[in-house]
């Protein structure tokens, strides 16, 4: 809160005398100044600084009072941290930032997204699962803190006056099948998982069948099956919930394209060489349907574009230098089109579904209550479809996937498709894992990117590990070094096993 006496000092106005101990203040001769107008002036001074006060008082978290006077639709002028990108990972890093931040309004945050109606975004179009059935300690533990975030979700990003956020969490768990040939990394995996603590337990054929009689289990050697923390959600209901919480708590948000950057260089003479140096001054944002523009002017940069995060790093200058060189390294992270197809079988499995990963890596679950079922498969490399829009391979679903489900699941051979949608994952081309953390040689842009499809499961996690590394310099709940853009220059790949 803003003391009357530190507003009149930063206005000019000298602070009133201290009152002497008996109480009463001493009587002064009338100075006769010549400037009356002076006097009216600080009269008119003091009515404005009552004004001020009474809209402070009124300035409460949800209120759209906005007391830096930004222009509506504009982001303002200068800013600490530019997330660009409005997707689940942009806006937990917003929110995380206001949350650990070390006073209000410490810093000033603002959320740039393209895409006002989210008809392309990533979050909103994903299936909405989670789990902790990765092969990675790091992966498995980010998935951990975000099943307790979202259990705790409203002790978090409640917002006063505000329904309680319902993300309409089913927790029918994750069963992964595996054939002779995949039967050893599954066990080591559920090894794995287990030492980290989750709750997995290993199916033999038998104990598969005895739980789930409508699958085919001739040629499935093992299976491993959630327990807890495992299921699926409402992507929507999360990211809505992030980005009004972090709204309520002072970040801005601005629906535009950061279409290039400001940026200075230097550069310096390093062992391996002379290395250019770089920092973001200005991000200059273009307004949607519209020729005006605004550059901001910011300490940090968050990549958090997603799919369109290497494009975005470009602008910054990463990987367009000479081939074979350091700032030659691009980021790997490019768009890659995903299926959801939606069918009905009115004698599908039920209520008792989970999450169903097939040897084959065709995956489907439930989808309410009404015998309908949601599913897909990501194509082998060389069959990737093209990504200049989000349009529907119908043939995709009968001659890839159909044959995978009919084969799983019998009663699958009459189901019937209903609907289906395009997204795009932000797929790391180097691993198929995240790239968190700073950019070697641009010193101020931060990357929370490259998840390949398990990125909104990981988003509490991945958003806090973010933000800890802006506000304390180093990760604290959960190390993340391993995901850092500096395994691109070494050459060493983080692989995941789990990858959907």
């Amino acid at each position: 809160m803003i003391r009357a006496g530190r507003l009149c000092r930063g206005l000019g106005r000298p602070r009133p005398l201290p009152l002497p101990a008996g109480g009463s203040a001493p009587r002064s001769r009338q100075l006769r100044t010549g400037l009356p107008q002076r006097r009216d002036l600080f009269r008119d001074l003091e009515k404005e600084v009552v004004k001020f006060q009474k809209k402070l008082k009124e300035s409460l978290p949800g209120s759209d009072w906005d007391p830096l006077g930004t222009t509506k639709g504009l982001p303002p002028e200068r800013a600490d941290v530019v997330i660009v990108g409005g997707g689940v990972m942009g806006w937990s890093v917003a929110y995380w930032l206001k949350a650990l931040e070390p006073r209000r309004d410490a810093l000033r945050v603002v959320v740039i997204e393209k895409d006002p109606m989210y008809s392309q975004a990533s979050t909103v179009l994903s299936a909405g699962g989670i789990r902790q059935q990765f092969s990675l300690p790091e992966n498995i533990q980010m998935s951990l803190y975000s099943a307790f975030f979202l259990r705790t979700i409203n002790e978090h990003l409640g917002v006063v006056n505000e329904p309680p956020i319902d993300i309409q969490f089913n927790p029918s768990g994750y069963l992964f099948l595996a054939s002779e040939n995949g039967a050893a990394v599954l066990e080591e995996n559920v090894h794995i998982q287990r030492a980290e603590g989750a709750e997995v337990c290993l199916l033999s054929p038998a104990q598969l069948k005895k739980k789930y009689p409508w699958i085919n289990t001739n040629d499935v050697a093992v299976a491993s099956y959630g327990l807890e923390n495992e299921g699926w959600f409402d992507p929507w209901s999360l990211l809505t919930a992030f980005r009004r919480k972090a709204m309520s708590m002072g970040v801005f948000q601005c629906f535009g394209e950061v279409t290039s950057f400001t940026i200075s260089s230097r550069e310096i003479m390093m062992p391996e060489g002379e290395l250019t140096f770089s920092r973001i001054n200005y991000v200059r944002v273009h307004m949607p349907n519209s020729l005006e523009y605004q550059p901001v002017e910011c300490s940090l940069v968050v990549n958090a574009a997603g799919p369109w995060s290497q494009k975005l790093a470009e602008m910054a200058g990463v990987g367009i230098g000479p081939p074979d060189t350091q700032e030659g390294i691009k980021l790997p992270v490019e768009p890659r089109k995903r299926y959801i197809f939606v069918w009905h079988c009115p004698d599908g499995p039920g209520l008792d579904c989970p999450m169903l990963v097939d040897t084959t890596q065709a995956y489907f679950r439930r989808e309410g209550t009404g015998g309908n079922y949601l599913g897909g498969l990501s194509p082998p490399e060389e069959e990737e479809p093209d990504i200049q829009d989000l349009e529907v391979d119908h043939n995709f679903f009968q001659e890839k996937i159909w044959p995978h489900l009919a084969h799983r699941v019998p009663v699958f051979k009459s189901l019937k498709v209903k609907s289906a949608w395009a997204g795009y994952y932000d797929y790391n081309t180097f691993d198929q894992n995240a790239v968190l953390g700073p950019h070697p040689l641009v010193e101020n842009m931060l990357f929370i990117t490259g998840f390949s499809g398990h990125g909104l499961q990981l988003s509490p996690a991945a958003g806090r590990a973010v933000a800890e590394l802006i506000l304390k310099g180093k990760f604290m709940t959960i190390n993340m070094e391993k995901f850092s853009f500096n395994r691109f220059v070494s050459g060493e790949q983080v692989l995941e096993r789990n990858i959907i």
